[in-house]
């Protein structure tokens, strides 16, 4: 069952209403002319953030309210067993909860899903993301359907043990989707709703939602861009685990193959068609053609024919 708070609090049982919420932060609305026309749905997943979601909030709704632009606070609790969600409710933003912990991304999907507004952005509650980004970022939205806040190749605040396993990642995804992709999981970005909602049902409900997306919206053609941003110390715990990480690889490799499938096919086949060839010419010299080589070039074939099938489904059901 999902608890829903809308506003600071229900008067006789009453939920407020969006608009009277919206009245009592910002009475009179002056629209900076840069922002003209565009709306933004925040959403921010916290997950035992006592310590931080309130400066979060304060530091977004600051942000927001000197643009004039409408805009909505969505924060999404993921069963935290501090203080996160009571914190949350009394600064009057909209709060709902997964009752148990179900995984980041299932909080970012339950946030879009409710986001009212074209474009929506997604702040993690834990005050390593500034919210100072987020009006240049939405300004690049009239141009792009994703902005997505580049932390640079440093991340000084990224703990060093974490920071090859995040290389490498870049790394391959950037060679898998043909662009180069300079933070493949950043937190902070603002995107256009109607472009992720198709994907909704194929994004993952864990850490590995934002590596997704940006692989969807990038093998997809979709215009995106990077902007750079300060990558600030977290407050409390990180919640990822080392196994994260070989699961962004699965990942990877998975939406390649549903969006880009030729991109892997076609280099494996050419490795074990260029084996059959260096053993072909190997048993022409000694005067004896073996299985191995047979099965080269018989294996290169096979893995041909599969990528050519994948990359017909994929245009078929999955590319517009």
């Amino acid at each position: 069952m999902t608890t829903t708070v809308r506003g600071r609090a229900a008067t006789k049982g009453k939920e407020l209403k969006m608009e009277d919420l919206a009245a009592r932060h910002s009475p009179v609305r002056v629209v900076d002319p840069e922002f003209e026309g565009l709306s933004l749905s925040i959403v921010i997943p916290a997950y035992n953030e006592e310590g931080a979601v309130r400066q979060t909030i304060e530091d977004v709704r600051a942000e927001m309210d000197a643009t004039g632009v409408p805009y909505e606070i969505i924060v999404i609790d993921d069963g935290s067993s501090d203080r996160t969600m009571e914190i949350a409710q009394s600064t009057g933003v909209i709060v709902d909860t997964n009752q148990v912990n179900t995984g980041y991304g299932a909080s970012l999907k339950r946030g879009i899903r409710q986001a009212q507004y074209d474009y929506v952005a997604i702040i993690d509650a834990d005050g390593t993301y500034p919210a100072r980004y987020l009006p240049p970022m939405l300004k690049l939205c009239r141009t792009q359907d994703m902005v997505v806040g580049d932390r640079g190749a440093a991340m000084k605040n990224v703990p060093l043990i974490r920071r090859p396993a995040k290389w490498m990642l870049n790394k391959l995804a950037s060679f898998l989707a043909e662009r180069r992709l300079s933070d493949l999981n950043s937190g902070l970005r603002v995107f256009r709703k109607s472009e992720l909602m198709p994907f909704i049902p194929l994004l993952p409900q864990k850490f590995s939602f934002t590596t997704t997306i940006t692989l969807f919206i990038s093998c997809n053609a979709t215009p995106m861009i990077y902007t750079p941003i300060v990558y600030g110390k977290r407050v409390g715990k990180s919640k990822i685990r080392p196994m994260d990480f070989v699961n962004f690889i699965i990942l990877v490799l998975r939406v390649i193959v549903l969006f880009n499938p030729l991109r892997i096919f076609i280099p494996l086949g050419l490795a074990l068609m260029a084996l059959g060839v260096a053993k072909l010419v190997y048993d022409i010299v000694i005067g004896n053609l073996s299985e191995t080589t047979i099965f080269a070039f018989l294996a290169a074939i096979m893995i041909w024919s599969l990528g050519l099938i994948a990359d017909m489904i994929s245009r078929l059901h999955l590319r517009p």
